[in-house]
């Protein structure tokens, strides 16, 4: 077992190769998040207010149960948590909480990444310190945008001390 999990939840795929790529240049074990109940095409439409039909929207404190098959086995083996999703609206998608509540994060370091067309991390750190322990440092990492390069990759995590 690696000592680095890179754990993911991709809505369309983007944020999924992105986690790949970064797996691959950390030589980590690679995980997705997935919902236990599916997002739908009106979910992902946040450019439409009134076809947000999501929890998310109605309900911000909303956890969605995460698939029984993508729960994370030995979590306690990990040291470095990189954690990948989609920005909306300037935070993460509330299914990133429900995954950071299922575990005891304590003496770990969670480092965010993110995709998003247009939005930037806004108080996503701060805002997903409170579903982890005051022992549990969370850091924001960077957006993973467009062509990645191992390189890139590398440089950005060696800047880390990883």
């Amino acid at each position: 077992m690696n000592s680095i999990l890179v754990a993911y939840f991709s809505a369309t795929g983007v944020t999924a190769k992105a986690a790949s790529q970064l797996s691959k240049v950390l030589n980590a074990d690679l995980h997705e998040i997935k919902p236990a109940a599916p997002y739908t095409k009106a979910d992902l439409n946040w450019m439409d207010q009134k076809s947000r039909s999501t929890l998310e929207m109605k309900d911000p404190n909303s956890r969605p149960e995460i698939a029984p098959e993508s729960r994370v086995e030995n979590m306690h083996g990990y040291k470095t948590v990189f954690l990948g999703f989609p920005i909306w609206w300037y935070t993460a998608p509330s299914i990133i909480r429900t995954f950071l509540e299922q575990y005891d994060f304590s003496g770990k370091t969670i480092i965010l990444f993110a995709t998003s067309g247009g939005s930037g991390f806004g108080q996503t750190a701060k805002d997903l310190q409170s579903s982890v322990s005051p022992q549990t440092a969370v850091k924001e990492g960077r957006l993973l945008n467009g062509r990645l390069s191992a390189e890139a990759l590398k440089s950005w995590t060696e800047e880390l001390g990883i």
